[in-house]
């Protein structure tokens, strides 16, 4: 299982920002300090401030922090806001599965178990732990 960039890339924005409370940054700043484009900070960026965990201001005095407490932004939370699809097998898509074992799969509710764990287990921790 692979998570997507844009989740792995805010995971690394975050805890960058977690980690200079007092600063301001530009996406070109974030993007040469975590060796990041510039196409995907913005639209990341742009996640991040409508759900309130940054501050975006755009200026001559603009730039982008962290405006919400590590101690309030809970990985697992983080996950389903920035992963579109976990659907880690084709059988868990209504739309695109072809699987003929449907009916009978008793594969489907153990990987959707091992899921469920996962986003469990990260919705234990919040940033300031991992910071």
């Amino acid at each position: 299982m692979y998570l997507s960039k844009f989740t792995d890339y805010s995971f690394r924005i975050l805890i960058y920002l977690g980690n200079h409370p007092n600063e301001l940054f530009t996406v070109d700043e974030l993007s040469s300090i975590l060796n990041l484009s510039t196409h995907h900070i913005k639209k990341i960026v742009y996640k991040l401030a409508k759900n309130e965990y940054i501050l975006s201001s755009k200026g001559r005095n603009g730039g982008i922090k962290l405006v919400m407490n590590p101690k309030d932004i809970n990985l697992g939370q983080l996950l389903e806001i920035t992963e579109d699809n976990l659907n880690i097998v084709e059988c868990f898509s209504t739309e695109n599965n072809t699987c003929k074992l449907n009916s009978c799969c008793k594969l489907k509710p153990i990987i959707n178990d091992a899921l469920d764990l996962f986003k469990n287990k990260l919705s234990e921790y919040t940033l300031e732990d991992i910071l």
